[in-house]
């Protein structure tokens, strides 16, 4: 088992740990997610589970001469994190011969509640099936299932669900209704029971497998004494799935004074290196609603429009 994810994160600590342990496999560890210090561990150890997300599988793809490497141990790879894009995981099972098998979960859940079956049909694009004793439906606002194909918030519901956020009563309300877990992600199911993930509800970004919230790098941004407004969303990114875009308005006397690298200079010292802004804009204004809420959602779609 390649134990290349951090441990700290709640998909490496129970698929590459904790299923590492519980079947009896060697378990090659890795300090760092680097696709050169993984190629070698496959070839020297002759690995065979590769749990992986998207952008390691991408790396791994595009590693130079990889179609050169003794890569063919590899037999099963479990992805999950965030989406696995249906190009990726054709390329990655060519070169090695394995099985990319993707999968769904959260830490609300334990975390895993859907995969595609290991050694049944996979259906690129899919999270797969519930594992068994877990439930899951799509339903609309109002909790009411919708009908098969039709896009709803995805639910879910078994043993592996937490009980509730500790000390956040109110949270937990709006989360769990009536024992189904609310994952605030928008899906479909198929008339084979296998479910696909359509868009996110909520405003969180997934980039690299991590997931960011946007108050918290926006609490950093206004933390500099340039800064007048922010905000931070997720947009689209080939390598990382998503990515963090930081749009602000700086104070006047700090205009053309303050470059985009002297901000992410800052997030740099005050964040996680995967949470810095990797696009930086400088604004006049922001989109605000009629009560002064900035809209991060028109942010979202105007930044498509102008790269689309």
């Amino acid at each position: 088992m390649l134990g290349a994810l951090p441990f700290f994160h709640v998909y490496g600590m129970t698929v590459a740990m904790n299923y590492g342990l519980f079947s009896g496999y060697k378990i090659v560890l890795l300090p760092r997610p680097e696709i050169k210090a993984i190629v070698e561990a496959i070839e020297k150890h002759q690995v065979t589970h590769f749990p992986g997300v998207p952008t390691l599988y991408v790396a791994f793809n595009n590693f130079p001469g990889i179609e050169k490497r003794n890569v063919k141990s590899i037999r099963i790879c479990l992805s999950g994190a965030a989406p696995l894009p249906v190009e990726v995981a054709k390329r990655f099972e060519e070169l090695t011969g394995a099985r990319l098998i993707e999968g769904y979960g959260l830490s609300e859940a334990s975390p895993v509640t859907h995969s595609n079956p290991v050694l049944g049909l996979i259906k690129k694009g899919s999270i797969g099936m519930p594992l068994p004793s877990v439930e899951a439906k799509v339903v609309d606002e109002e909790g009411k299932e919708v009908p098969m194909g039709e896009v709803g918030e995805l639910i879910v519901k078994g043993p592996n669900v937490m009980k509730g956020y500790w000390n956040r009563p109110e949270e937990t309300e709006k989360t769990l209704k009536d024992g189904w877990l609310y994952t605030g992600d928008m899906a479909k199911m198929d008339e084979d029971g296998y479910f696909y993930i359509v868009d996110r509800k909520k405003d969180m970004i997934i980039a690299g497998g991590y997931n960011i919230y946007p108050r918290e790098v926006e609490e950093v941004l206004y933390q500099h004494e340039a800064v007048q407004e922010a905000a931070v969303v997720g947009v689209p990114d080939p390598y990382r799935g998503e990515t963090v875009a930081a749009f602000l308005v700086l104070k006047e006397e700090y205009r053309g004074k303050v470059t985009e690298k002297d901000i992410e200079a800052f997030c740099r010292q005050n964040l996680a290196a995967y949470k810095v802004p990797r696009i930086i804009q400088f604004r006049e204004s922001l989109p605000k609603s009629s009560v002064g809420k900035i809209l991060r959602r028109e942010l979202r779609e105007e930044f498509a429009k102008k790269q689309g």
